[in-house]
């Protein structure tokens, strides 16, 4: 087979044996050779593409084991985003301008993706300033999954008035007079503020196309080549993937996506299964886009939502029946599948169900696992091993840590989850996000998180020994995640026979200050031996800009997550001569005061999912 592109003069990290070699050969989507310069520039052919990798470091490919990229897709053109913002003032005057430019009847939205704590004024909004920013154009905050602030022109759109009912479950902030103040707390979990939401305007189809094109590229821009699909709330099978098959029929998806079907309507769960079982089943499709398998939503009465401002949640009795019904006929149709699980208590209920079912059902070698895991017990840690089961591990606690702590101590969140317990069991071990509500779809604060055990806003939650080093957080975010898509040997490393994903960095990320590791980016990604995204140096590879529809979209003026002022760039890369060859053709009172009383850290410091 003529090999079709060598990347070479870079430092790249295999996953395997040799850990890093000079250059890697690509040919039909695939890895062809990997080795020292010499050897694989001799594999060139006449219609060869040689591109130089100026002494960087490549890295496989990124695989978010846990995100929700249809769902971000289709209203990415619509949010405006404040991941990465690092002032309070700078987010608000993006507010107010946003506001300025966004038409009626369409709203501003700023959905997940930040916390208080990474702004310099390490506090929320408050709904004046909100008001303030945007006296006219309807605007919906949504914190986390704990709250979403709505100015006075949005709480008018919606028909939220004094006389407006109170929602089943879920808060609305009423003033003295009975008004609402435009604060909705979610309690006892998120459907007052997954509703609310969805009552907002869609994007056009064509306009959907657009959205889901860019953000697959923002992605890219970040090295990340495949995600899991959990699914999500309002994200209906068959209806909401109508733009991702088409792109896929157009060769156009940018990312490798496994997508697994989320229920969506209490008690009717069981009819959702019965009814995709007959549809389709896992592997249909190809290595671009494909079914997983169930969940994350299995059934309404086992989603324990994760607001650390609440206490946890008790599942309710019918718990354990309506579970057992659906994991059932998962096993009995052999559909691997996944559950949504924070709290260790949820997590003890779900295990005696799957126990009972394995007893009368082997689960055999299917592939399943549990989401999230905060507060598993080593216990039942042994439980998913005797199963044969997984854990996909998301940096939620990154976002949200302070608040857990505030709750729950400092003591308690030192294995939030216990990441290196699962390790030393032996278990399936996958990392990511769960972007875009709660965190951001940035994986270099994923793995920042592995590494140094710190938030967002600079919190130290773990010990020494909970944290990874940089490899083994690189495997989790790789090799790791390939389980989780039954996907394990044909993805994640840069090994002849494995797909030809990868991306090259603007830094060092084996050796750059642990500090520096969330300012990462890809400066080139590949995905199945084609460019899909470069800049620097080597932005003439890029492939053609897109546009950005509504013109008004936030994205056209602000993209998606904000690059840092002071990110640093290895003064090496910079000075790098070579060159690219080609063939001749609110709450009311602050969490961070709280913190701040408990002696956490000093007010005046820099230091510091569904």
């Amino acid at each position: 087979m003529s090999v079709e592109l060598i990347l070479h003069n870079a430092r790249i990290a295999t996953n395997k044996r040799p850990s890093f070699v000079e250059a890697v050969a690509m040919a039909a989507g695939k890895i062809t050779a990997v080795g020292n310069d010499d050897e694989i520039l001799r594999l060139r052919g006449p219609q060869t593409r040689v591109i130089d990798g100026r002494k960087r470091t490549v890295i496989p490919g990124l695989n978010d084991s846990h995100m929700h990229p249809i769902r971000g897709g289709l209203n990415y053109n619509l949010e405006l985003r404040w991941d990465g913002v690092s002032s309070l003032a700078e987010a608000l005057r993006m507010l107010k301008e946003q506001a300025r430019r966004t038409p009626a009847p369409q709203w501003v939205r700023v959905v997940g993706g930040w916390t208080e704590f990474q702004f310099a004024e390490r506090r929320m909004p408050t709904l004046d300033e909100i008001n303030a920013a945007a006296p006219d154009t309807p605007v919906f905050v949504l914190h986390l999954y704990d709250r979403a602030l709505l100015n006075g022109a949005a709480l008018r759109a919606l028909g939220y008035t004094k006389n407006a009912p109170d929602f089943p479950a879920g808060e609305v902030q009423r003033d003295s007079r009975g008004n609402p103040t435009g604060l909705l707390i979610a309690k006892p979990n998120a459907n007052i503020l997954y509703s609310t939401l969805a009552k907002g305007p869609s994007l056009s189809r064509q306009d959907q196309l657009n959205s889901t094109r860019l953000f697959f590229r923002e992605l890219n821009r970040f090295g990340i080549t495949s995600a899991i699909d959990a699914g999500g709330g309002f994200q209906n099978y068959p209806d909401d993937y109508g733009v991702v098959n088409e792109l896929h029929r157009n060769g156009e998806l940018s990312i490798r996506l496994a997508y697994n079907l989320f229920t969506q309507k209490p008690k009717q769960e069981l009819s959702d299964f019965q009814s995709w079982t007959k549809m389709t089943k896992p592997g249909d499709g190809d290595d671009f886009y494909r079914v997983n398998g169930a969940g994350e939503m299995l059934v309404f009465s086992a989603a324990d939502f994760e607001d650390f401002l609440e206490p946890c949640p008790d599942m309710v009795p019918v718990m354990e029946s309506e579970l057992k019904a659906v994991i059932r006929h998962l096993v009995e149709n052999r559909w691997p599948f996944r559950l949504h699980a924070t709290y260790n208590e949820t997590i003890e209920r779900a295990l005696n169900v799957y126990e009972e079912v394995n007893r009368e059902i082997p689960f055999d070698d299917l592939h399943w696992f549990f989401d999230h895991c905060e507060t598993i017990s080593d216990r039942n840690i042994e439980r998913v091993q005797a199963l044969g089961g997984g854990i996909a591990v998301q940096n939620r606690m990154a976002f949200q840590g302070e608040y857990f702590v505030e709750r729950y101590g400092s003591q308690q969140a030192r294995r939030t989850p216990p990441i290196r317990r699962m390790l030393e069991m032996g278990i399936p071990v996958g990392a990511g996000t769960d972007a875009t509500r709660v965190s951001s779809y940035n994986p270099y604060l994923s793995l920042y998180w592995l590494i140094t055990g710190k938030t967002v806003g600079g919190l130290s939650l773990y010990p020494q020994e909970n944290r990874l080093d940089r490899e083994e957080a690189l495997k989790l975010y790789t090799m790791g995640s390939s389980w989780f898509s039954t996907e394990d040997g044909k993805k994640g490393a840069l090994a002849p026979g494995q797909l030809a994903d990868l991306a090259v960095l603007s830094a060092d990320y084996f050796s750059i200050p642990e500090e520096q590791i969330k300012h990462l980016e890809s400066v080139l990604t590949i995905v199945g031996g084609k460019v899909v995204y470069a800049g620097d140096e080597f932005s003439k590879l890029a492939p053609p800009a897109l546009p950005v529809s509504p013109t008004w979209s936030p994205v056209k003026e602000y993209g998606g997550y904000a690059k840092a002022l002071d990110q640093t760039v290895d003064a090496s890369h910079s000075a790098a001569c070579s060159h690219v060859e080609t063939p001749s053709d609110g709450r009311t009172r602050s969490h961070l005061q709280v913190l701040g009383e408990f002696g956490l850290w000093g007010l005046g410091c820099d230091c510091f999912a569904f």
